[in-house]
């Protein structure tokens, strides 16, 4: 008997980082909370949930991109300025760091399974998402802008906006490539 793929798998594999082509529409804070508890059922250590999210609505993006390029230096302004205009909104994500390294390991793997599990259901609703780890989640100043206190690590900013071409798949790498079965 043949297997279908069920809508999860299906979601799973059509799933793309949107990078660019974002449409001037505004993402609702509401569904952005929508997505948020769905995500939050993501495997988390001693149900720890080591996150939190800052979100900058589409009406508050311009405020906020303008405060975030002053965090660099001059000459990089306007390179700055035209890149972080391109998304509708940002929820930028923050892990709460252990200093041990079990833990710390183990929170960031819970964090990154939020947010893949925030990905693929914002893809479900054709809000295209792409998980950034530019220079800035390490600068002080952004840090400051953004109210991250010692303790806590920015582990990304998701830039998000609908858009209306889908990014084209890129080939993967066969999983027998990758695979090795344990035999005695």
């Amino acid at each position: 008997m043949e297997h279908t793929k069920t809508d999860l798998a299906k979601i799973i594999r059509e799933r793309r980082s949107v990078k660019s082509g974002y449409l001037d529409k505004e993402v609702p804070a509401e569904l952005i909370k929508e997505l948020l508890e769905d995500a939050s059922y993501a495997p988390t250590h001693g149900l720890r949930e080591p996150w939190r999210f800052i979100f900058i609505p589409t009406e508050e993006t311009g405020q906020f991109v303008e405060d975030l390029v002053k965090t660099f230096p001059k000459d990089m302004h306007e390179n700055r300025r035209n890149y972080f205009s391109q998304p509708a909104a940002f929820l930028i994500a923050v892990m709460k760091e252990d200093p041990r390294q079990k833990q710390w390991e183990e929170n960031f793997g819970a964090i990154s399974c939020f947010i893949q599990n925030f990905q693929l259901l914002a893809w479900e609703r054709q809000l295209g998402v792409v998980w950034k780890t530019n220079t800035q989640i390490h600068e002080p100043k952004v840090r400051e802008l953004l109210n991250v206190e010692p303790g806590e690590k920015i582990v990304g900013f998701l830039h998000l906006g609908y858009f209306d071409k889908q990014p084209k798949p890129k080939q993967r790498t066969p999983i027998e490539e990758k695979l090795t079965i344990y035999r005695k």
